[in-house]
């Protein structure tokens, strides 16, 4: 367990002030009451006085007392000198002098104020106690604990130790931590368990690898082959027993991170650890990887229905293509005879006898057969080709019903009633049993699965059943408790006590009556100000008309003009382009560390060993290689330890993962908006959200079929998310192109930066009712750029109300009952999503992906229609909103180019083959994005800071049009150096570049 763990800057600024305090720190720390001021008056000179109140807001802000106790701010002895008479501050000089003077002030302040030695009973040990909580029940860095304890020290005015000594105690607290969790998972198991753990670290002969390596590969394809190995595989697990083992008391982050840890490292590293942490990582292992693999089975099967689906869709199109001439040719013939029928002055008599003269009967009756071979019902269903693709289920269905347990809520119990039945069929019969539940089988599908006779078709069953069970899955009707991604989301909802007990303030906190009638009451008469609003303007609103089309009115909006670039603005873009210096990509990481410390936040995923010597080093070749999408081979440098090949391996497998890059972000997003030219750009309550989109040449699973950005191949969709000051701050990789608007939540709930949005603004394909009405339970403001917003559909609560030029627009009424006996579940789901209890997107992803919505649903997607009413009346009347939401879109699609520049390897596309790959590959190119916009910032506000300085007038409008999304002198091609010069390291800017001699200056 790693020691020390500080950097040297962390160190040289613990219990030291770092530079000037704020108006706020001044006003926190170095006020003085009545008490402070007859304590300072009771010393008998000037500079007593003055050294004993500096002493005092010393203790005070830092939580010790200083070596050198004159060694502050200067703002901050200015500050306390006025409250105490305005001394001269030069006069500390002599107090500096007085070594026996200045300890016995600090003896009185610590007596009179409380203030405690760290060595005194009982803060040692409460310290202690603290943090060992805090290791066992949480995956937070060292640093972030010796933070942790920094500041509960200062609170509870224990003077803070030396930093060796707190170093020390946060590694032996999470060393005894790490011990326990080795102890308490190593005990689980009986000793038959712990034998058949063993085997996973045995060579097959069979496949010349271990157990662990095959059990820890996900499948990678869509076939009923692939999911019975699937199963297989969870089967395997299972038959461990792991999960019947009583994990409670044992946090289940602590868990996952250990068995990522055991899903990482070779068989031969861990047959070689001690026995406890050896079976402790085995158990981890299993009990985690078989809720996994249960995931991984259940994805596949829901692919594999949707292949069928897809399948069944080509195959009928196809079919019908080719029969088209035959019904053609039929309908020609019945044409024909029907008009015979409708010509009044043929008669009836002998209307048989002209119709058969006409058309043969035999060419009558295979036409009418024709017709009913070829003909589609209305609702264009592809049934018929689903069932001759039942072959491909027919191995599956008895292995699903066998070796996974569903569950039903209440819609489910006709689908649930329906497994269970077929689980008792036996044999190869093809027919079912005439008492087979069929409540469950939609109109679309009697025919096929009832001959004419009234029997069942066992092939049309179980299509049927399956596709019922698809839909269910995706509805949670129908639940798998062993799951994590396809249990009851719906169970991770605040309940019972807990739930009252939170309801109040849940219902405060986001600004909604408890009493629905109030709610409705607002909204009505919020919806009918907005209304109002917006006619009284609309005469003078030039963009926006009502046309009528037949009599149909619609309304157009007229689309924005671009926003013309003054010469002064075009002249601060060229002058700030010319001073950017040049720099390779490899460099400005290692620039921006120097700056942050991001890549200090990378840490090893079992904290077993010391950190490396130049480990930042190691960990941004590691992240270029993973960015730049070209693989570790260019970066290795067999002369430089940090660099061997050996190192970045082992750097890629112990310290990239989700959590440590999701660390390093949130500080280059912090940091971002320290810089002043940032808080041009926008303050960061404001937020976008799209999708970037990657080929995926590898075989996955995760990935799926979209012809327009996949051409014939499949992909992933990079949804990421950018604050108005430029700053990626969250990221989601989902296969293929799945509707955006499941995760638009996600990114605003989930995000761990100190950025706080309130307002996100997306493309259409974010866009959803349910959107709407969720963001309006959880208080943000949703304002998407939609592509027919004057299609769009205007909704009403009063049906009596008069709106005037838009009163012919507003056709549609809301039905307020559907809320109104929803509103409590309604706030469960939003505080439930606000505290964290539940994935928004998973439950988002239940609420929308079906056919049938549920109440709550329908409730949500109603209370959505008056939000997004609200939203399109401000969007019709407001053209500054419009310019808003085009522009920070526009910012996100400029930083798209600017990570399609850096991903610049293997064509763009990408090759892993599992999710948690995905994800880590483009967090790793999120967070070089972000180190790139950084640097940019920081030094476009240098060289706005050196324009000023030379005399130039600078228009504070034209900066917030500027963008750090550039990249032209910036290399990432070729040249991978990693030396940065003494001064650069230690947070120096580099000098601007000469716009006269520079690259930039031709």
């Amino acid at each position: 367990m790693p020691v020390e763990f500080l950097t040297q800057a962390q160190r040289e600024h613990y219990g030291r002030f770092a530079g000037e305090l704020s108006v706020v720190e001044l006003a926190q720390h170095c006020h003085l009451d009545d008490k402070d001021r007859a304590l300072i008056n009771s010393r008998r000179q000037d500079h007593n006085r003055l050294g004993f109140a500096v002493q005092l807001c010393t203790v005070r802000c830092l939580g010790t007392f200083l070596a050198d106790p004159i060694d502050v701010p200067s703002n901050m002895v200015a500050f306390i000198a006025r409250q105490i008479g305005g001394y001269d501050p030069t006069c500390l000089a002599r107090y500096l002098d007085r070594k026996q003077t200045r300890h016995a002030h600090q003896a009185e302040i610590q007596h009179a104020y409380g203030y405690r030695d760290f060595n005194e009973a009982p803060w040692g040990f409460r310290l202690t106690r603290l943090l060992y909580a805090q290791a066992w029940t949480s995956t937070e860095r060292p640093s972030q604990q010796f933070d942790i304890a920094t500041h509960w020290l200062m609170v509870n005015k224990v003077l803070l130790p030396g930093s060796s000594t707190l170093e020390r105690l946060v590694s032996q607290t999470r060393e005894r931590a790490a011990n326990r969790l080795w102890s308490k998972l190593s005990a689980l198991p009986g000793r038959g368990q712990v034998v058949a753990l063993e085997t996973l670290l045995q060579i097959e002969t069979s496949r010349r690898t271990t157990a662990l390596d095959r059990l820890r590969q996900a499948p990678v394809h869509v076939s009923g082959p692939a999911f019975l190995a699937s199963l297989d595989r969870y089967v395997e697990l299972k038959a461990f027993g792991m999960n019947r083992l009583n994990v409670t008391g044992i946090p289940l982050v602590r868990l996952k991170v250990l068995a990522r840890h055991a899903a990482q490292i070779s068989a031969y590293r861990m047959a070689r650890m001690p026995d406890d942490r050896r079976i402790a990582s085995l158990v981890a292992f299993v009990h985690s990887y078989q809720t996994r693999a249960l995931d991984d089975a259940l994805d596949v099967l829901d692919l594999l229905a949707s292949d069928i689906t897809s399948k069944a869709k080509y195959l009928g199109k196809r079919n019908r293509l080719r029969t088209l001439k035959d019904l053609d040719k039929a309908a020609i013939a019945l044409a024909k005879a029907c008009a015979l029928i409708l010509d009044e002055e043929q008669s009836s008599d002998d209307l048989r006898a002209s119709i058969f003269s006409l058309i043969a009967k035999p060419q009558l009756e295979q036409a009418i057969g024709t017709i009913n071979d070829i003909a589609r019902p209305p609702e264009g269903t592809f049934h018929e080709e689903m069932v001759e693709q039942y072959g491909r289920l027919k191995r599956v269905v008895p292995r699903l019903l066998s070796d996974i347990e569903f569950k039903p809520t209440a819609s489910g119990v006709p689908v649930h009633q329906a497994l269970s039945f077929l689980q008792t069929i036996d044999g190869p019969q093809k027919d079912m049993p005439g008492d087979a539940p069929v409540a469950f089988v939609t109109n679309a599908w009697r025919r096929l699965v009832f001959d004419k006779g009234g029997r069942i078709s066992r092939a049309g069953y179980t299509l049927c059943l399956m596709d019922r069970l698809q839909d269910a899955l995706r509805r949670r009707d129908i639940y798998v408790e062993d799951s994590e991604r396809w249990t009851d989301h719906r169970s991770k909802l605040l309940q019972g006590a807990e739930w009252e007990a939170n309801k109040v303030q849940i219902y405060r906190s986001l600004g909604h009556p408890i009493n629905v009638d109030d709610a409705l009451c607002g909204l009505s008469k919020q919806l009918d100000t907005a209304y109002r609003q917006t006619i009284e303007r609309f005469d003078q609103n030039k963009a926006v008309r009502v046309e009528y089309t037949n009599e149909k009115p619609s309304l157009t909006i007229t689309g924005l003009a671009k926003l013309d670039e003054p010469e002064s603005l075009l002249a601060l873009q060229d002058k700030v382009m010319a001073l950017m210096p040049s720099i390779d990509l490899p460099e400005l990481v290692l620039e921006i560390h120097a700056h942050t410390g991001f890549l200090d936040t990378f840490s090893h995923i079992s904290e077993a060993n010391a950190r490396a010597s130049d480990m930042p080093t190691s960990i941004c070749a590691v992240l270029l290689a993973e960015a730049c999408n070209i693989g570790r081979e260019p970066f290795v440098r067999s002369a430089r330890t940090e660099l061997t090949r050996h190192r970045l391996l082992w750097a890629h497998q112990n310290y990239i993962r989700t959590e440590t890059l999701i660390d390093a972000n949130a500080r280059l997003v912090d940091h971002q908006s320290t810089i002043p030219l940032s808080l041009h750009f926008g303050g960061g309550e404001v937020a976008s959200a799209d999708g970037m989109r990657f080929v995926s040449s590898g075989r996955t699973i995760h990935s799926g079929a979209n012809r327009k950005y996949f051409g014939s191949g499949r992909g992933i969709t990079w949804y990421n998310f950018l604050s108005d000051q430029y700053a990626g701050f969250h990221g989601i990789v989902v296969p293929g192109t799945l509707r955006d608007s499941i995760f638009v939540l996600e990114g605003l709930l989930e995000q761990q930066t100190g950025l706080i949005p309130r307002e996100i603004m997306t493309d259409t394909a974010g866009a959803s009712d349910m959107i709407f009405g969720l963001f309006w339970l959880l208080g943000y403001q949703f304002s998407p750029r939609l592509a027919d917003a004057g299609e769009a559909r205007l909704w009403r609560i009063d049906k009596e109300a008069d709106y005037g030029v838009l009163d012919d627009l507003v056709r549609s009424c809301i039905k307020p009952q559907r809320f109104e006996t929803q509103w409590d579940e309604m706030l469960r789901v939003a505080g439930s999503l606000k505290l964290g209890t539940v994935s928004a997107s998973e439950l988002i992803r239940s609420l929308l992906k079906s056919d049938r919505p549920s109440a709550l649903a329908q409730a949500i997607i109603e209370v959505g229609r008056i939000n997004k009413t609200l939203y399109l009346l401000n969007y019709i009347d407001n053209e500054d909103y419009r310019r808003r939401i085009l522009t920070q879109l526009n910012r996100g699609e400029s930083r798209h180019a600017l990570a399609r520049a850096i991903c610049y390897g293997k064509r763009g596309e990408i090759q892993q083959s599992y999710r948690e790959g995905q994800e880590d590959q483009l967090g790793a190119l999120g967070l070089v994005t972000n180190a790139v916009v950084l640097w940019n910032t920081i030094y476009m506000d240098a060289a706005i800071n050196r324009l000023r300085e030379q005399g130039e007038e600078i228009i504070e409008a034209d900066l917030a049009r500027l963008s750090p999304l550039i990249n032209k002198h910036i290399n990432m091609l070729g040249h991978y150096s990693f030396a940065l010069a003494e001064g650069i390291k230690s947070g120096v800017l580099r000098p601007l570049n000469d716009p006269n001699t520079g690259p930039f200056g031709a």
